[in-house]
């Protein structure tokens, strides 16, 4: 007799501790990137024993902080903006 298990989608559902291979697959990134990361010291984690341990709140925040485009900075317009003209300089009068 077949087990009934609900298949999730990946990334879907993340507990609020998680372990190496719990966060490795939440971001997608294999296990050996992580312990990269950690010795590093590139990404928040807890050390419980002798295993890691990262909490999905931070984690998400540092998501946030290593964004590329911050929201504070000025996006590039799509839109055709023509250059304003160049004022030319009148020639000064001779005495």
């Amino acid at each position: 007799m077949e087990k009934d298990r609900k298949v999730r989608p990946q990334g879907s559902f993340a507990p609020e501790v998680m372990d190496i291979r719990s966060v490795s697959k939440y971001l997608g990134m294999g296990k050996s990137k992580i312990y990269a990361l950690i010795r590093l010291k590139k990404i928040p984690a807890s050390r419980i024993g002798r295993q890691y341990r990262f909490s999905k709140e931070i984690i998400d925040n540092w998501l946030k902080e290593k964004l590329i485009t911050r929201s504070e900075e000025p996006q590039m317009s799509l839109t055709f903006e023509p250059k304003s003209e160049i004022k030319k300089e009148e020639p000064h009068a001779s005495s």
